[in-house]
């Protein structure tokens, strides 16, 4: 089983997309998909048609096997199921603060489903926090959405510094263009000559689009409404990219 979270402390980045569509083209692939919705927001959740609930809350979720099988829900595609939202997830940090072994419980849980699913997709709040260094913990590869902006390079670079102070040598870091708007010169000019921060980008961008906004409106992946679309062959593109680099 592989875990991705995709993840950014900079919000509105298309974390929640990323997580949707990527898990999506997995499933039509026969993998079997695991979302977690990590963010108390629960916009992965809204996307997917469900309820953003999880009963006893997150207490409840980090207790033991048992609680995790029960607030795991179905999808209205194959092959995905998904771990929703809660709003007690606001407090996730504070619980896991208070635990002696805090990575332990993203582990504890993940490990039990080892054999239930291919893939697990972490979407993740925008944060430095206890829940995004137990997502570092627990991670395979992380995917970061960048807008190519300064700014947004910026926050790049204070993960990859955070990172690297937190010496998680064995995590893949794998940074990719979304939001991109050819339009705009500085736009234009990131992406064809990303700079060097240590990390190589991922070739394929997702593009500023309306396909992509549709999703708010659709409540679906992408591929699901407007599988033709630029927008659905980036995404497919970048799966392909990741696939390579991760040797998947």
């Amino acid at each position: 089983m592989k875990v991705l979270a995709c993840y950014n402390i900079k919000g509105g980045v298309g974390k929640t997309t990323t997580s949707v569509n990527l898990s999506y083209i997995c499933a039509n692939e026969g993998a079997r998909v695991l979302v977690w919705d990590l963010d108390p927001q629960g916009a992965a959740s809204f996307y997917f048609r469900i309820k953003p609930k999880v009963k006893g809350g997150v207490e409840k979720l980090f207790e033991k096997k048992s609680e995790v099988d029960e607030a795991i829900k179905g999808t209205d595609y194959l092959n995905i199921d998904l771990l929703p939202a809660d709003f007690s997830y606001r407090n996730m940090d504070i619980l896991l603060e208070s635990s002696d072994k805090p990575r332990s419980r993203f582990r504890k849980i993940l490990s039990a489903l080892e054999d239930e699913y291919d893939y697990v997709f972490l979407d993740c709040p925008p944060s430095f926090s206890m829940v995004s260094e137990s997502v570092f913990f627990v991670s395979d590869a992380l995917l970061i959405p960048t807008i190519p902006t300064t700014l947004s390079l910026r926050t790049l670079e204070q993960v990859l510094k955070y990172s690297d102070d937190k010496i998680l040598k064995k995590l893949t870091i794998l940074p990719f263009f979304s939001m991109v708007d050819k339009r705009k010169n500085m736009h234009r000019l990131i992406c064809e000559k990303p700079p060097k921060m240590g990390v190589k980008f991922l070739k394929p961008f997702i593009p500023y689009a309306s396909d992509v906004e549709r999703m708010g409106v659709e409540r679906r992946p992408i591929l699901s409404y407007a599988g033709h679309s630029k927008s659905a062959k980036c995404y497919l593109d970048l799966w392909q990219e990741i696939k390579e680099r991760l040797d998947l």
